[in-house]
């Protein structure tokens, strides 16, 4: 009988009622491993209706109480690491070691999280008029949504998790379907770490149940990583309805290789950030940008022997570099993509297409593919392909190269390699992107900064976690005090002592 992954309501595993499922596929295999049920309209009001009640308790609780709730959590998602990271493995298709490090970047968050008694701090200004005092405080925003994608199972529920239920709001979570396992997990965790019933919410589904949550006036702020059209349909229907929305989208991040650069480091640095994952990460780096001639020649012959040195097996195998990716659609994309660059007119030095692996014939596999002399007009360039698909754009000076990811509709991360720090200094005061890595192929921030592109790849004004996340999932009230003066005869009260 194969197995189905239930909604996680009110602090108890839901069959819902539907009658309508998606597949999860094994990816290593390409075989169905379970199906996971998708909600009504209903059933997603019902949740929301239980957060309401649960955010009420957890609310009223002081934010060290709700802390010491967090580190117990913590703990217990450690403990549990390696269950937690073949499960992702077995549903994503990324080797464990990645699964791992998914689950370690997320629990980065949940630590920052714990301080919040001093993030949520307000501020206090005495006498600001004659015996007026001002203050303000930071107050949940009641109950709020996190759409997650299949990417980072676990990474991007705990970014939103950690941020929404530290700062005192009950969340609904609505993962990728392709993916589902972890996030109900996590929510099961985070019960048994403390969290009243009903203020974390998992509901699984399709566009029906995330237009249920766009429009659901109790939902006052939605958190979303996605793809950039559906980002920007977020946005849209968020702004329409009167709520706040983080809608984080799409990327394709540049790497800047200047002449002096160690070029030992970037090759192995690319490695990494083009193929691993098997390029399924927004912060990816799927575009090289070597200047000058003979640096683009020894870079260029370089990637593309270690490249094929690569070795791709199922997600469990400790010993391969990355697995498959996560579906037969998404492969078929991928592909898509690669016959696109070559009818462009790119130069194919690697076709990661057609390969097999013995035993695992229908798995959802691609080798590592390399491009070089592709240029701003191709398509294949101008669009996300989230895949283990490297290009190769030349340019001539560093002016040509910063003007590319400046002038790409995405601006998620960039990175540029080199020893001269006068002009990385001024490549990262001046390119039009949102994180940027000097030497650091994959500059996601640390968990008490914040992660956040510009133009296609963010429609928001805040980014996710660190403070940026505290202040988007709360509001601030401001009180302004006058006590009068005088008498107050009966009105008179002692402070109790302790005895």
């Amino acid at each position: 009988m194969t197995r189905e992954v239930n909604h996680f309501i009110d602090g108890k595993s839901f069959t819902g009622t539907s009658g309508r499922f998606g597949d999860i596929h094994d990816p290593n295999t390409g075989e169905v491993q379970a199906k996971v049920q998708f909600a009504t309209p209903t059933e997603v009001a019902d949740a929301v209706e239980g957060a309401k009640k649960g955010q009420a308790i957890w609310a009223a609780m002081n934010p060290q109480r709700r802390a010491r709730v967090l580190m117990k959590y913590k703990m217990l998602v450690e403990a549990e690491m390696d269950e937690l990271a073949h499960l992702l493995s077995s549903e994503h298709g990324k080797v464990i070691a990645d699964a791992k490090g998914d689950l370690i970047r997320g629990l980065e968050v949940i630590e920052f999280a714990c301080g919040v008694p001093h993030l949520l701090k307000g501020e206090y200004t005495e006498s600001a008029g004659p015996g007026i005092d001002v203050y303000s405080m930071r107050q949940p925003l009641g109950v709020v949504a996190g759409i997650t994608p299949f990417n980072f199972p676990a990474m991007i529920p705990m970014w939103f998790m950690g941020m929404a239920l530290s700062t005192g709001n009950a969340m609904i979570m609505k993962p990728s379907e392709k993916d589902p396992s972890v996030p109900v997990r996590l929510a099961e965790l985070m019960l048994e770490a403390g969290l009243p019933e009903g203020v974390l919410q998992v509901v699984h589904g399709d566009k029906e149940a995330v237009d249920t949550l766009l429009q659901h006036d109790d939902i006052k702020a939605v958190s979303f990583v996605g793809s950039s059209n559906i980002a920007h349909y977020i946005a849209m229907e968020c702004s329409k309805h009167g709520k706040r929305f983080q809608a984080m989208g799409g990327a394709k991040n540049h790497g800047i290789i200047m002449p002096d650069a160690d070029m030992d480091q970037v090759v192995t640095d690319f490695l990494g950030a083009a193929y691993g994952s098997a390029g399924e990460r927004c912060m990816a780096l799927p575009v090289a940008v070597p200047v000058g001639k003979d640096t683009a020649d020894e870079f260029v012959g370089r990637i593309k022997e270690e490249a094929a040195k690569l070795r791709i097996g199922v997600s469990t195998d400790d010993t391969v570099h990355y697995g498959p990716v996560v579906s037969a659609a998404h492969k078929a994309s991928i592909e898509n993509y690669i016959q696109m660059a070559v009818d462009e007119g790119a130069d194919m030095l690697l076709d990661g297409r057609g390969f097999e692996l013995p035993g695992h014939e229908n798995g959802f596999f691609i080798g590592p593919t390399l491009f070089d002399n592709v240029t701003t007009s191709m398509k294949s360039y101008q669009e996300e392909i989230f895949g283990p698909v490297l290009q190769v754009v030349r340019a001539n000076d560093l002016e040509e190269a910063a003007a590319l990811p400046s002038n790409h509709q995405y601006g998620n991360g960039v990175a540029i390699f080199t020893r001269n720090g006068l002009a990385a200094r001024e490549f990262a005061s001046k390119v039009n992107v949102g994180m940027v890595g000097i030497n650091v192929p994959i500059p996601v921030p640390v968990a008490y900064h914040s992660f956040g592109g510009w133009k296609r790849s963010a429609f928001t004004d805040t980014n996710q976690y660190g403070t940026d996340g505290i202040r988007f999932f709360t509001k601030i009230k401001t009180v302004t005090q006058r006590w009068p003066t005088g008498d107050i005869g009966d009105q008179a009260f002692v402070i109790p002592t302790m005895g």
